[in-house]
């Protein structure tokens, strides 16, 4: 019975059955010195997934069930997230994420794919194509990092003032993480919720020193703009976002529009920094129609 499991017992349970709706199966694969675990299923042309700071793979799996009988789909946890390999010593700043990617990428033998990003995972994306052109066939980019001249979001002058509302220390930050990520906060039941806050809790210090490596141009203004690289990406780009997204201002998406030479723009209403999370059946639908344009 569900009311017997224990909170890890109902939260592997809910990924399993995400994943297998997907029609994805979980793989690991040496890649330098990381071990990269990643999710992999259905047939067609590659579509590429990386999730933000501080999330993982499954973030897409729910996302993904409405486009794996369409085209195979592999979903990756990035260095230092998820299941894949946290190695104290490394960086994981942009221009390393994307080296460590690519090295990924040949060793699964992908050629060219569609690749797609949420938030930090879409700044990567977005330096990935500016990087390898040649490889995408496409660019997502889901309420995207790196659009700097953008209306501040409200995490963003709290992380300014040194309040970080993506690390979580407590069940009460991570609620109020929730607060800031949707709209309508996904419900959890209270035992899976309070393995979900256990398991962010021991990430502390490790998404902190992520967020440091990665992030650290917020307090040296040095941090990479991916307005700077706008007019280099000639690859057809599908922006989808949030009006509602509290931690990437929506005022994004007219820049993008303006420096991208070939996109479209897709503005889900009343709807968080995470769409594939908060509506996946909907914002996978709009995903589907770009990609069938092209």
């Amino acid at each position: 019975m569900a009311d017997q499991m224990t909170g890890e017992e109902m939260y592997m349970q809910f990924q399993d059955y995400a994943r297998k709706e997907a029609g994805l199966t979980e793989k690991n694969i040496e890649v330098g010195e990381f071990n990269i675990c990643y999710q992999e299923g259905g047939k067609g042309e590659t579509v590429l997934l990386l999730h933000g700071f501080s999330g993982f793979k499954e973030n897409w799996s729910l996302f993904a069930k409405h486009l794996s009988t369409k085209y195979h789909i592999v979903a990756i946890d990035l260095p230092g997230h998820g299941k894949s390999s946290k190695i104290e010593s490394e960086s994981y700043d942009l221009e390393n994420q994307v080296k460590r990617l690519d090295q990924f990428i040949q060793k699964v033998g992908l050629k060219r794919f569609h690749l797609a990003g949420n938030s930090m995972g879409g700044t990567i994306s977005g330096k990935y194509t500016v990087t390898y052109p040649d490889k995408i066939l496409s660019l997502g980019l889901f309420d995207t990092g790196g659009i700097l001249s953008a209306k501040q979001s409200e995490v963003f002058e709290l992380v300014m003032k040194g309040d970080n509302v993506l690390l979580i220390k407590s069940a009460e930050d991570f609620d109020r993480f929730q607060e800031f990520v949707f709209v309508e906060p996904i419900q959890i039941p209270e035992p899976m919720k309070e393995y979900m806050v256990k398991i962010s809790i021991e990430n502390k210090d490790f998404n902190e020193k992520i967020a440091q490596d990665f992030f650290s141009g917020l307090y040296t203004s040095e941090l990479y703009s991916l307005e700077a690289d706008l007019p280099k990406i000639k690859t057809r780009t599908f922006i989808l976002w949030g009006d509602k997204d509290r931690l990437v201002d929506v005022s994004s998406v007219e820049i993008l529009e303006k420096g991208l030479s070939d996109c479209e723009a897709v503005i889900m209403k009343d709807c968080g920094h995470c769409p594939m999370l908060e509506r996946p059946e909907e914002a996978a639908t709009h995903y589907l129609k770009f990609l069938e344009s092209i």
